[in-house]
């Protein structure tokens, strides 16, 4: 194993949909990592096309000590498509990083989110011991859901859920009209990389400390 990384200990691997459909919980997601001092890391933050896909997730996974994993999104987004695993393949990983990797590895901790509770036990149940986490798609029980979480597995002292809630209204607000400003169309937002979203919540937050 290569040497651990400074950033290990604040490194969170984000192992979920990235399409348009999951945007409203991505975003929130991602902005209440950031706001209570995690770094999120996520296979597209690295763009080279040479690199294998699971060579690239399984460096990231290594190289955090956190992760959450959301397998609300397991089934076909609508009919006559096939069921996604890359989500339960990618937590498959991260599990047999923590048992049978270098010991470093056994800090990991994780977060398992889920649609509706039980849900995965009839398609996924040797987890049926873990606590998942069901936010019934809606965003601000996630957020709630990742705070608490955090505040468990991470750190104390971070700001209550209905303000990191009310927070992210506020950045919402402010990031959509200060990039409409400059020229970003709907559909500039909506495709925008999540590595560039992510640089918007930490800029936000820096200057809204």
């Amino acid at each position: 194993m290569p040497k651990k990384l400074p950033s290990f200990d604040k490194n969170i691997f984000i192992n979920c949909p990235f399409d348009r459909e999951y945007l409203p919980l991505l975003k929130p997601l991602l902005f209440t990592a950031v706001e209570c001092g995690l770094e999120p890391r996520i296979a597209s933050e690295r763009s080279d096309a040479g690199e294998e896909r699971i060579k690239k997730i399984r460096g990231l996974i290594r190289e955090s000590r956190y992760s959450i994993h959301d397998l609300s999104r397991m089934e076909p987004i609508k009919a006559g498509d096939l069921p996604r695993f890359n989500m339960p393949f990618e937590l498959g990983l991260d599990f047999g990083g923590r048992y049978f990797g270098p010991k470093a590895l056994s800090r990991k901790r994780f977060l398992i989110l889920e649609k509706e509770r039980f849900r995965f036990q009839k398609v996924l149940s040797d987890i049926s011991g873990s606590d998942i986490r069901a936010h019934n798609s809606d965003p601000e029980t996630l957020v709630r859901n990742v705070r608490n979480w955090i505040f468990d597995n991470v750190r104390k002292n971070i700001r209550s859920k209905t303000i990191i809630w009310r927070r992210y209204n506020k950045f919402l607000t402010s990031f959509e009209n200060s990039v409409k400003v400059e020229g970003f169309t709907k559909k500039d937002i909506d495709e925008m990389p999540v590595t560039e979203f992510v640089y918007f919540i930490k800029s936000w937050i820096g200057q809204n400390p």
